[in-house]
């Protein structure tokens, strides 16, 4: 797909700083704050499934004679409703599931169907092989979802309990005092290109919280720049993938669900594709690229697209429709890459933002819903104790460490990482003897390094031109995703000095949505098409959170 150029790009050499400064205050907050006991910062699974367990357990304790008391929980969700900025496969464990609600049924979950038949396939460009299902890709048990629906089903649970949900409020900062986490800030919103007031400016909100709860999702802001703040790191540096995503209404029903190996992915790179049916005339197709690709023309958006043309997917998708499209990034790091301690004083992180995902079972919902139950036991047990310093809350790493989120990932620590060092060939062999031994083999810790520090080499992009019925250009994708932000907004990406035109062409492919154009020598910004994806965030301009409702509106994801 790419012509050789020459030349190398180190992306990390062209990456500004994430901006610590404005993301974490030490100036006192607003006298009109509103006062919460707990937020959990982001409306996904993690965040709803802790403050539903997080509600709960206060309700039994007061119900039971404790001196708790009206325990203030809140929600802060960045899109104008719950479920529109929530994005995943989905084929999901029920295990949390089960455990957040043991009186329900699992037929009473909001899950589409449970997993039926499966079939893995090699693919070359045009054709396919079936292949045995690895062990660790088996989903008997699993079910197919929709992460927006099952958002917005744990959203009305939360309200129903009593729960604050505040749709349309993200966090632009976090509140401290010291090392203490003290609350959040919320984003203005109103404002023009220029950063000054317009005729619908809304100031930013002081929330306080004896017990603020990350649950940002995927490269969250606020968790990198508290991370930083503490100098917390991790063994390995934390890397991610990129999924693009569409839903079609086809005419020829699906009836399991696939995943793919090789074409359209490279063999110097790490990724594959899935098609699950949500309904026999409802199909969602999508394509996961890790970001430590080697070349600067890698583009997953455009890789999708050609992929839909093979004939394992041309079959279904052909006379149908695209109906939605959506991308988000993915941490793939693992065991190795979680922060050494997701805690502190007034503070944990949960889900995606502790990179608490298994890339070989392509699992991260379940393990996202199960760590923030954990954030909220941990919380009732400070909450109850009168005592949210980082001591009371460590206990929330030790649940961590003592379940299965902890034991499976430590299981298939190494699986990963030996395909960012081998490739796919060597890397499939290594993951193998990984799967027959446990993890035993080869024993120890695969080092590795962040995307941004993997080299890309120069090259010429294939002419991608779309039909506009089968393949779709970026413009066209970001219309589907229901995006829209005003075009007045401010830019809330942040971009290097002195952008060479080779760096400008690859930020053009890393971005899914087409915010990055090459002008000739020159970069151009189009900060209202972002979907919030976080994928120049990893190898470019920094993401920085923008008004509240902008970005996608997904609503079958």
């Amino acid at each position: 797909m790419d012509g050789a150029r020459g030349g190398v790009i180190l992306p990390i050499k062209h990456q500004p700083q994430l901006p610590v400064d404005r993301l974490i205050v030490t100036d006192a907050p607003d006298p009109e704050a509103v006062p919460m006991d707990v937020v959990f910062v982001g409306g996904g699974p993690a965040g709803l499934a802790g403050a539903i367990e997080l509600a709960r357990l206060v309700k039994n304790d007061n119900e039971a004679g404790g001196d708790l008391g009206d325990i203030q929980i809140a929600v802060l969700e960045k899109a104008g409703a719950l479920g529109e900025a929530s994005l995943s496969g989905a084929v999901i464990n029920p295990t949390a599931m089960r455990e957040l609600f043991p009186d329900l049924a699992e037929k009473d979950f909001p899950f589409r169907a449970p997993v039926a038949k499966e079939r893995v396939y090699f693919l070359t460009g045009n054709r396919s092989f079936r292949i045995p299902t690895p062990p660790t890709m088996q989903n008997h048990g699993n079910h197919i979802a929709s992460l927006c629906e099952v958002v917005r089903w744990l959203g009305e649970r939360a309200e129903a309990l009593g729960v604050n949900v505040f749709t349309g409020f993200p966090a632009a900062s976090l509140l401290t005092e010291g090392n203490r986490v003290t609350g959040i800030r919320t984003t203005p919103s109103g404002l023009g290109r220029d950063g000054n007031p317009g005729s619908g400016f809304a100031p930013p909100t002081d929330i306080t919280a004896g017990i603020t709860v990350l649950t940002e999702g995927t490269r969250g802001a606020l968790t990198q720049a508290y991370l930083d703040w503490q100098k917390i790191s991790s063994e390995n540096p934390q890397i991610f993938a990129l999924g693009v995503k569409e839903i079609w209404e086809t005419k020829t029903p699906l009836d399991s669900i696939i995943h793919t190996l090789g074409w359209p992915v490279p063999r110097n790179a790490f990724g594959g594709s899935f098609m699950y049916p949500l309904t026999p005339n409802l199909v969602a197709v999508g394509l996961v690229v890790g970001l430590d690709y080697r070349t600067t023309t890698l583009d997953v958006h455009e890789m999708l697209q050609r992929m839909k043309t093979h004939p394992l997917f041309s079959r279904y998708l052909v006379g149908g429709e695209m109906v939605e499209w959506g991308a988000k990034t993915i941490p793939e790091g693992g065991y190795f890459a979680w922060p050494q301690r997701r805690h502190g004083d007034g503070v944990m992180i949960a889900g995606d933002s502790a990179g608490f995902v298994e890339v070989a079972s392509l699992k991260g919902v379940h393990y996202a819903m199960q760590s923030g139950i954990f954030a909220a036991r941990a919380a009732f047990a400070a909450l109850k104790k009168k005592d949210t310093s980082a001591a009371a809350l460590a206990e929330y790493d030790t649940m961590v460490d003592g379940s299965f989120i902890r034991e499976d990932l430590y299981r298939r620590r190494n699986m990963r990482l030996a395909f960012q060092k081998s490739g796919f060939f060597l890397g499939g062999i290594k993951a193998t003897l990984m799967t027959l031994t446990n993890g035993a083999f080869p024993g120890g810790k695969i080092l590795s390094h962040a995307d941004a520090s993997e080299p890309k080499n120069i090259a010429t992009a294939d002419t991608f031109v779309p039909d506009g019925r089968l393949t779709f250009s970026k413009l066209d994708a970001v219309f589907k995703s229901g995006n829209a932000t005003r075009d007045d907004i401010p830019s809330h990406l942040v971009v290097g000095q002195d952008i060479s035109a080779e760096v400008a062409e690859m930020y053009t492919h890393v971005c899914p949505a087409g915010v990055y154009e090459r002008d000739g020598d020159r970069l151009v910004v189009s900060p209202a098409n972002c979907v919030d994806c976080k994928a120049t965030d990893v190898l470019g301009p920094r993401w920085t959170p923008r008004e509240g409702g902008s970005g996608p509106k997904y609503r079958l994801m």
